[in-house]
């Protein structure tokens, strides 16, 4: 709640918001984070060695090629494991899937998804479940500390950063670990341009958009940017403009942003049909069924 009351006490200096995700969005990250650091530790912790290339083939799939991308990683490994436990390959080969049930029950009755709160709610109830889904989580931020740094934002970023900062308040809409954002924005010199970096222990990309923008700005003026469905969802859940960064065609993407999406933002004709178009391109780039079904 300490978090939260931050985004409630954010004042608007400017005419307009502006809501950026991190990883996917802004950085090139996704990838190495995803195939380098989850990943393995997902495989490691959850006890699916023997399985390793269907392990893999799914937590891909849902983290960076379907409508699943850009989720909280918990829930993440709930689907991963919802779709694991469908594959043939492994009842074929008698593995048995890990039972993530506390972790499911965690998850429905919480919002601020994030490790200070899991390591609280550990404690309390001394699960091993829990405690396991803990140990995996911070092995994952071990990795990325470890590994993933020098990684540029995405060309065109900084400028279009340029081109808000007179007329725009800043916030990064995350569900990464403020401490990972807080250390890849600095690492790069553009925290400068934000008001306040959310990560996942301010609560959901939804919340961090009620809290911190509706209500302070017209709804016109206020737009979320980001690479994947949950931030559409984020956005559109508030009744905000959303401008999506396409996977795989990210340089575009923010090149399209640059020298028109903005233009139209501030003028007032991005709604409509400019918008829909842009979710059209978007939505045809992750399917909800994986090609193994």
């Amino acid at each position: 709640m300490e978090l939260q009351k931050k985004l409630i006490e954010l004042k608007p200096l400017k005419e307009f918001f502006i809501g950026i995700d991190s990883d996917g969005c802004a950085f090139d990250t996704m990838e190495i984070k995803q195939k380098e650091c989850f990943c393995p530790n997902f495989i490691k912790f959850f006890g699916l060695q023997p399985v390793s290339k269907y392990a893999r083939e799914t937590w891909e799939f849902v983290n960076l090629y379907s409508k699943h991308r850009g989720a909280n990683r918990f829930l993440a490994v709930i689907e991963t494991i919802r779709l694991l436990s469908e594959r043939k390959e492994l009842k074929a080969r008698g593995v048995k899937i890990p039972d993530i049930g506390p972790l499911i029950e965690w998850t429905q009755k919480e919002t601020k998804l994030g490790n200070p709160v899991l390591e609280q709610y550990a404690s309390e109830v001394n699960n091993p479940v829990i405690d396991n889904t803990l140990a995996w989580s911070k092995a994952v931020n071990a990795c990325i500390a470890d590994m993933v740094y020098g990684i540029t934002p995405f060309p065109m970023v900084t400028e279009s950063l340029e081109i808000m900062k007179n007329q725009v308040d800043i916030m990064v809409v995350s569900q990464t670990p403020v401490e990972a954002l807080t250390r890849e924005w600095k690492e790069h010199q553009i925290d400068g341009y934000i008001r306040l970096i959310a990560g996942q222990e301010y609560g959901t990309k939804a919340e961090h958009l009620r809290y911190g923008a509706k209500g302070k700005y017209p709804d016109e003026k206020i737009l979320m940017i980001g690479d994947a469905p949950g931030d559409f969802k984020a956005a559109d859940s508030n009744g905000l403009l959303f401008f999506p960064i396409r996977p795989g065609h990210e340089e575009e993407s923010w090149q399209q942003l640059h020298d028109e999406g903005l233009v139209r933002f501030f003028a007032g004709t991005f709604a409509g049909a400019y918008q829909q178009q842009l979710l059209s391109e978007f939505n045809a780039l992750l399917p909800e069924i994986p090609h193994w079904k």
